[in-house]
């Protein structure tokens, strides 16, 4: 009976260690009743990845990480054995990308390949690298935030002694005063219009006054413009009564004997001619002219000369 007792107990711890075994593979997310493909992932880092890590393709879960093993002969390869639904086809030129959330969790991405007929076989490497999303985005944006936080700290030492310059605060001053101005300026503006808005009916009376006089003066200067149209057409009837060429003509032929008269005296020809070109005539006329002169001087002076007048008859020497 105890012996019996001892196989019972044994037979059950087996059961519970099978079945221990079985859910914590479970809880790894191994495949336990189905057979999976198995895959090496090889990385240069794989930061966050451990056993039963999942494996997402285009977000769907195929495989899980079964075991990690750094290869000391290439120091900077760290080999993954990773499970895979053998129902997934894998291109080859595929290849994984580890990628973490905020909170953490690591996963294993595979970025197919588009050859879609040359695939590859269990037990085929998959190359793969780290993809830090964006905590890495953020990691690398850190430098560039560190060499700016001395420019952030001169900027903001700028601001505060320009905010504590009194200049700035009487600039507000002055900024205030001229809001107010404007304030009052647009309600006298506003005043005006309404005033102007009451004024229009006048206005417009006066604005069709002045535009009836403009009609009348219209009127006006087309009746002028047609009194000078008919005097134009009178002075046209009138002008075609006259000889006009004849007249010309007879202009043409007076210029023509004007021109001849000229041509003769300048040649000096006939008496005005002569006496305009004649040089010695202008000469015994000047000589003559002074003579008379001379001879009215004397006679002037000495009259006795050329006039005798005697009681006696007697002459005066």
């Amino acid at each position: 009976m105890e012996n019996k007792k001892e196989i019972r107990i044994a037979i059950i711890a087996i059961v519970g260690i099978v079945l221990l075994f079985f859910g914590m593979q479970f809880l790894k997310g191994l495949s336990i009743f189905s057979s999976d493909s198995p895959y090496l992932m090889r990385f240069n880092n794989i930061t966050g990845l451990s056993s039963s890590s999942p494996i997402l393709a285009n977000g769907y879960r195929v495989g899980t990480v079964k075991s990690i093993n750094y290869d000391y002969d290439h120091q900077n390869e760290i080999l993954a054995e990773v499970a895979i639904d053998k129902r997934m086809k894998i291109p080859r030129g595929s290849r994984a990308e580890i990628v973490s959330d905020m909170l953490g969790n690591v996963q294993v991405n595979i970025i197919l390949g588009d050859n879609s007929k040359d695939l590859l076989v269990p037990g085929d490497i998959i190359d793969g690298r780290l993809n830090d999303g964006a905590l890495g985005d953020v990691q690398a944006m850190i430098p560039a935030i560190q060499s700016m936080l001395p420019k952030l700290d001169s900027i903001l030492g700028s601001v505060n002694a320009l905010l504590a310059d009194p200049a700035l605060a009487a600039s507000l001053h002055n900024v205030n005063t001229i809001t107010n101005n404007l304030t009052t300026s647009t309600r006298e503006l506003n005043s005006l219009l309404g005033y102007l808005n009451k004024d229009v009916p006048v206005i417009a009376g006066k604005v069709n006054r002045v535009m009836d006089n403009a009609g009348t003066m219209m009127t006006t200067a087309n009746n002028t413009i047609s009194d000078a149209d008919n005097l134009i057409h009178n002075m046209n009837g009138k002008l075609e009564g006259i000889d006009i060429a004849g007249t010309m003509d007879k202009v043409n032929g007076t210029m023509s004997n004007v021109q001849a008269l000229t041509d003769k005296i300048s040649k000096g020809e006939g008496s005005l001619g002569m006496l305009i070109n004649d040089v010695s005539l202008y000469d015994n006329l000047s000589r003559t002219v002074n003579d008379a002169d001379s001879l009215l001087v004397n006679l002037r002076q000495h009259p006795k000369r050329y006039v005798h007048f005697s009681i006696f008859g007697k002459k005066d020497k």
